[in-house]
């Protein structure tokens, strides 16, 4: 059996979908932070038969809850503190992100301007499409 340690301050993310921790790593940049990061994936889970769990330790601050909503808002945020589980931050849908994905479309202005950010709003929550604001090409990653 695996046994990874228990962090004394920084945060859990539990009930990631198995497989997704990396790509989750990556969009949080926990790799341009100077903290410890435990990686667990396929671990057995009652709920889900598999998942991935991250242990960060370092500042809640530094997370990106929209990010992390627009990945996955079903996933688990445990925030310690001492060691200890001190609150359960609940994900939502953010109604707008910016710089986490990019247009797709050539035609779009965000292909042409350089520096303009790149923003996709809600446009339907049940479905959870994202359209660019610009010109309302789906998203295509997820």
């Amino acid at each position: 059996m695996l046994n990874v340690g228990k962090i004394e301050e920084g945060f859990v993310l539990d009930h990631i979908k198995a497989g997704k921790s990396l790509y989750i790593y990556k969009h949080l940049q926990l790799d341009q932070l100077d903290c410890t990061v435990a990686i667990i994936k396929n671990a057995k889970s009652g709920k889900m038969g598999k998942k991935d769990i991250l242990k960060v330790e370092c500042d809640i601050n530094t997370l990106n809850l929209d990010i992390l909503g627009f990945i996955d808002h079903t996933i688990t945020v445990n925030v310690i503190k001492c060691g200890e589980i001190v609150e359960k931050k609940e994900l939502v849908l953010p109604k707008e992100i910016k710089n986490v994905i990019q247009c797709k479309n050539p035609r779009c202005i965000t292909s042409i301007e350089q520096g303009l950010p790149h923003i996709f709003v809600l446009t339907d929550a049940e479905k959870e499409i994202y359209r660019c604001k610009y010109c309302e090409e789906k998203c295509a990653e997820k």
